[in-house]
């Protein structure tokens, strides 16, 4: 995999958190600890859109209708058991 290399500029304490956590074992260098932190805010928002694509095809699903747990249930373990 192809990296770029970035310039970025942290706050003192920003630097103190990321050495924070390099010291603490958790990674081993500034990179470690940004690309991480990207990756998680890439699955973030994967599941945030995940999340949404759901809410629009319930919402364009139709009215709700009523729904009875013991049917539920007597048709569920009528078909598994």
């Amino acid at each position: 995999m192809k990296t770029v290399r970035k310039t970025i500029t942290l706050t003192d304490q920003q630097d103190n958190w990321v050495k924070a956590q390099i010291n603490a074992g958790h990674y081993t260098n500034d990179s470690e600890y940004i690309r991480d932190l990207i990756r998680r805010e890439q699955e973030r928002s994967a599941e945030i859109e995940a999340i949404r694509a759901a809410l629009i095809e319930g919402e364009a699903s139709g009215e709700p209708r009523r729904f009875n747990p013991a049917e539920f249930k007597q048709r569920m373990l009528a078909a598994h058991g």
